[in-house]
């Protein structure tokens, strides 16, 4: 039995200024959340307990710990400017702080530049791709998305590629939102996993986001997801992510910090 995004989300009861949900195991990493749920409740958080938040534009996001079962989203308002508010919010567990996380959120401004840097590759439909992962394989959360890769290695493949190009989308077809986008953003495995001989643990230590559309939209609920590890040394490996919509949007740039055991 599984637990899709949204139930799960709804199910969560905010009371008393925290958010209290309660994790299933189909949505765990190994000893952990998945990172990128992780990250969506602490920006469900934020919403619920301000409910006036202009668009978020940017994310800052630690993985401090394991956290898994029942959690709590707590979240504080740093700074409220005339234009962008400071949002602290973080998940606490059974053994602690989980995850820690500093949003800003800003209105919209008159500006000379509306310009995007960074195009979408040449783009082939999800529905022409090769599956990314086998059915079964993989941690638990992945059964929540369907995967296509565009280009790059697969996982554990022993890959010379270390920029990857992936179509996916939530299973659940209810999700939506801003939420579900950032739980949908680190599903890859880190960009230097399909380089891996053999399987290895790994663990995201931190993320980086900048939200670059007041409120993102795909089409046929498909994005394409683009990890680039640009350094992997002493255990730990740096990495690029860009996210498009099916019509070739930029929407997300953001990077991460990421531990390998191998």
């Amino acid at each position: 039995m599984t637990t899709s995004f949204t139930e799960l989300m709804r199910a969560g009861a905010f009371e008393n200024g925290a958010y209290v949900l309660t994790i299933p195991e189909d949505w765990m990493q190994g000893r952990t959340t998945y990172g990128g749920l992780s990250a969506a409740i602490c920006y469900e958080t934020a919403r619920r307990a301000f409910a006036d938040l202009p668009p978020l534009r940017s994310a800052l996001v630690s993985f401090v710990g394991p956290a898994g079962g029942a959690v709590e989203g707590r979240a504080a308002m740093l700074r409220e400017g005339k234009s962008v508010r400071f949002v602290e919010a973080e998940v606490t567990a059974e053994k602690g702080l989980a995850t820690r996380t500093a949003f800003a959120f800003g209105e919209a401004r008159a500006s000379s530049f509306d310009a995007t840097y960074a195009p979408a590759p040449a783009l082939r439909a999800p529905e022409d791709c090769p599956a990314y992962m086998d059915e079964g394989v993989g941690p638990g959360f992945t059964r929540h998305f369907e995967t296509r890769l565009l280009k790059g290695g697969r996982p554990v493949s022993a890959s010379r590629d270390h920029d990857h190009y992936i179509w996916v989308r939530h299973r659940d077809e209810a999700a939506g939102g801003l939420a579900a986008l950032i739980a949908l953003a680190d599903m890859p495995p880190p960009a230097v996993m399909p380089m891996f001989a053999e399987a290895a643990p790994i663990s995201s230590m931190t993320w980086m986001l900048n939200i670059l559309a007041d409120a993102p939209q795909t089409d046929d609920g498909w994005w394409l997801l683009q990890s680039r590890a640009e350094n992997a040394a002493s255990g730990y490996s740096s990495q690029d992510m860009l996210v498009w919509n099916r019509r070739g949007d930029l929407v997300v740039a953001g990077r991460q910090c990421v531990a390998i055991f191998t």
